[in-house]
């Protein structure tokens, strides 16, 4: 890949509209200050109630087990899990589970362990080019919900990032299971991508598991902190393989030959989504030292702008109901890892949106009906211990209309020690 970071950003600046064919409305920080972790004061269903939402459809979950549980092990220690991350508790597969860790591998020492880390991966055969020559830092990005028996549900209350949020990124997502590892520690859980900003949105779209897995391996062997024996092993094929998810065709066909080297996937066009590889096997580190902690915050702000056409993301009426989608979004994140070696963090995303109806039989789309706002807004807050955790996310879309308002609300919370509990509510008009 070519070591100038700005062709990336101007090869996929330049995509059609149609890159946007998987993406949607939605968009997808801290210290010990109380008012950081104050309750929404948007609550979702007190909004909903305000703008009608009595009539609207609930659905609600309390946190079951999924089906499809499986076992990993290493040194005669397994550990039951569902090998999926979602996005709620109903056991509906976002991301396969790729990278496990066990022994001295609390989420929080994990995120030590990589943020200790230089850029330098020339000496496994990574160009020194970005992203493979950036560093780990805290990242924004979906909270997402893992099971594992014994704890049950958690969420991905640290999320890490090597590169930027745009254009191109690993995203790494980790889950403490609680569960005792038989050689001394605890297990956890992680899942990694390696994903593209999608031009004109504020959203991603996942390029490779695979690549992702590869470098978390590498980090941590660099790190000196694994099983000088045994550093990691694969495990037996525990999600779905030999590919998992797809590419848009659209987005595919757009990205500069480099991207599509790294995907696996094919030199050309594709007349067809590409499907993302996937062997269905974690790598199972095993970490036998102890990451230094070291105290400090950590915040980013920036504004990304929506200029895109994209199919209607709420009360659609058909395959040829798209929306053109324009304005800023605001991301914040703030946070700190404090002496006692706790880790909090709060994420805000607000924005307006223009939203305007158009025909995409025309090219290029023209409008097909009068404008009007949209509110966008996500709230995330959450804390790690050295044993306990928790999370919470509120995300509101509301678009008033002539014939109404239409909105989706939902609002998980999942903490190892207390209730779980997601719920969503929409509204057509």
């Amino acid at each position: 890949m070519k070591s100038d970071r700005g062709f990336v950003t101007a090869l996929l600046g330049s995509l059609p509209f149609v890159l946007a064919i998987a993406a949607t409305l939605a968009a997808t920080g801290c210290s010990r200050d109380s008012n950081l972790f104050q309750p929404s004061p948007l609550r979702s269903s007190g909004r909903a109630r305000a703008i009608g939402g009595v009539e609207a459809a609930v659905l609600t979950q309390t946190g079951e087990p999924p089906a499809g549980l499986v076992h990993v092990a290493l040194d005669g220690s397994s550990l039951e899990l569902w090998p999926y991350t979602g996005t709620s508790l109903g056991g509906v597969p976002s991301d396969p589970v790729n990278l496990v860790f066990a022994g001295k591998a609390d989420p929080i020492r994990i995120r030590a362990a990589l943020l200790a880390l230089n850029g330098d991966r020339t000496a496994f055969g990574f160009p020194a080019a970005y992203p493979f020559n950036a560093t780990w830092s805290d990242a924004v990005g979906d909270v997402h919900t893992h099971y594992s028996s014994g704890e049950g549900w958690q969420a991905s209350v640290i999320q890490l990032q090597l590169g930027q949020y745009q254009p191109i990124r690993v995203h790494l997502r980790l889950f403490r299971t609680g569960v005792p590892f038989a050689g001394g520690g605890t297990w956890t859980v992680g899942g990694a991508h390696f994903e593209v900003l999608i031009p004109g949105t504020a959203d991603h779209q996942v390029l490779s598991w695979e690549l992702a897995q590869q470098l978390v391996v590498v980090d941590m062997i660099r790190s000196g902190l694994l099983d000088p024996a045994t550093p990691y092993v694969l495990s037996d094929v525990i999600n779905e393989a030999p590919s998992f998810r797809t590419i848009p065709e659209a987005i595919y066909n757009g990205l500069p030959a480099e991207l599509k080297a790294l995907t696996g996937g094919p030199a050309g066009d594709a007349s067809a989504p590409v499907p993302i590889g996937n062997d269905g096997r974690a790598a199972i580190l095993h970490v036998t030292g102890d990451a230094p902690l070291v105290p400090a915050p950590f915040a980013q702000s920036f504004t990304l702008t929506y200029d895109q056409v994209i199919p209607k993301p709420l009360c659609s009426d058909g395959p040829l109901d798209w929306v053109h989608v324009a304005g800023p979004v605001e991301l914040n994140r703030a946070g700190a890892l404090d002496a006692d070696g706790r880790y909090q963090y709060q994420t805000r995303i607000a924005g307006r949106l223009t939203i305007t109806p158009v025909d995409i039989t025309t090219n290029p789309p023209a409008p097909a009906g009068p404008s009007y706002t949209a509110e966008v807004g996500d709230i995330q807050s959450g804390a790690a211990d050295p044993g306990v955790s928790w999370a919470l996310a509120e995300s509101r879309r509301i678009a008033p209309q002539r014939g109404g308002t239409e909105f989706l609300m939902t609002r998980l919370r999942v903490a190892s020690n207390g209730p779980d509990s997601y719920r969503a509510q929409d509204k057509c008009p």
